[in-house]
């Protein structure tokens, strides 16, 4: 069994700042889902309210197809993992990792070979943990509460690069033996991309793309070969990255390619790849300049002559 993910116009205000305005998101359930977004864009606010910890201003949050506020038969069966996780600091890590046996799924001999294989030290003092073994203990105790809903909200922070590796592959492993519903808020998009299913952008509060990986992948296009017929493919096109070694190019566009444009690059031996998902991101949530970001001056005010000033 899995949940599914439902919001309706759901907005949450802090004061009279809208965290959340007017959100409408429906996640199916079986699939590792990517939330993408800039700091502050609202991908945190929108997890607390799938995990209940926060309550929307106006709107419905359902999981399972069930209001999610309160009910404890569903929260028991979600998992929202932050950085560092919520952990008492003055608890041993042995300690901290039996406590997730409050929940009703919780496997606790997964969780300490876990703990074995990624080196983290049980009889430690959690404030006595590296910050990427703290995010190391937030990730077990996630992959270990065996959720039917499972969030990491930026847990791979402080990881380094062969422990993020091998977090995603055990998450990877985990999904693929036990099908549920995860979702992954993260700023590495390039190392998480192949894990994901379907992505959601966030963006000032507000839903700005939601779809499969491979319609987002759609959206533009990598060409590779010589320089000169790369540009010459590239000409009229919005160029996200380009990178050049010796006579070779590469050049990611944000356009999908016609199907007359595919033959002269093929003619011209440039190769067409799909476009990463992180140079996509970028483009969409970059901020575009105003087309007119400057007031039109003033027109010049004809002097006045001596006469005029003194009234004469």
């Amino acid at each position: 069994m899995s949940f599914s993910v439902s919001l309706r116009d759901v907005t949450l205000k802090y004061g009279d700042t809208e965290a959340l305005s007017d959100v409408t998101l429906t996640l199916e359930a079986g699939k590792i889902h990517g939330l993408l977004g800039r700091n502050g864009a609202g991908k945190t606010t929108l997890l607390s309210l799938l995990a209940a910890f926060r309550r929307p201003t106006s709107g419905e949050v359902l999981v399972d197809g069930r209001p999610v506020w309160e009910n404890v038969d569903v929260v028991s069966q979600v998992a929202l993992v932050r950085e560092g996780g919520d952990f008492d600091d003055t608890d041993t890590v042995k300690s901290s990792i039996e406590t997730g046996e409050l929940r009703p799924s919780f496997d606790l001999e997964y969780a300490l070979k876990l703990a074995e294989r990624f080196e983290v030290p049980l009889d430690k003092k959690v404030n006595q943990l590296s910050r990427g073994k703290r995010s190391v203990l937030a990730a077990i105790c996630g992959l270990a509460a065996r959720a039917q809903l499972t969030m990491f909200d930026e847990v791979h922070l402080g990881m380094d690069a062969p422990t993020r590796d091998a977090f995603y592959k055990e998450l990877l492993d985990e999904y693929m033996d036990r099908p549920h519903t995860v979702i992954l808020s993260t700023h590495l998009i390039d190392e998480v991309a192949n894990y994901l299913e379907g992505v959601v952008i966030v963006d000032k509060g507000r839903i700005m793309r939601h779809e499969d990986v491979e319609a987002f992948q759609g959206m533009g296009a990598t060409l590779t070969g010589p320089a000169d017929a790369v540009d010459a493919v590239a000409a009229g096109l919005e160029v996200l990255a380009e990178q050049r070694l010796g006579g070779t190019k590469s050049v990611t566009v944000a356009a999908a390619l016609g199907a007359a444009e595919r033959e002269r690059a093929s003619a011209a031996g440039v190769e067409i790849g799909p476009v990463g998902l992180q140079d996509l991101f970028i483009h969409l949530t970059t901020p575009r300049p105003s087309p007119h970001p400057h007031p039109e001056p003033e027109k010049a005010k004809p002097s006045q002559s001596k006469d005029d000033r003194t009234g004469a």
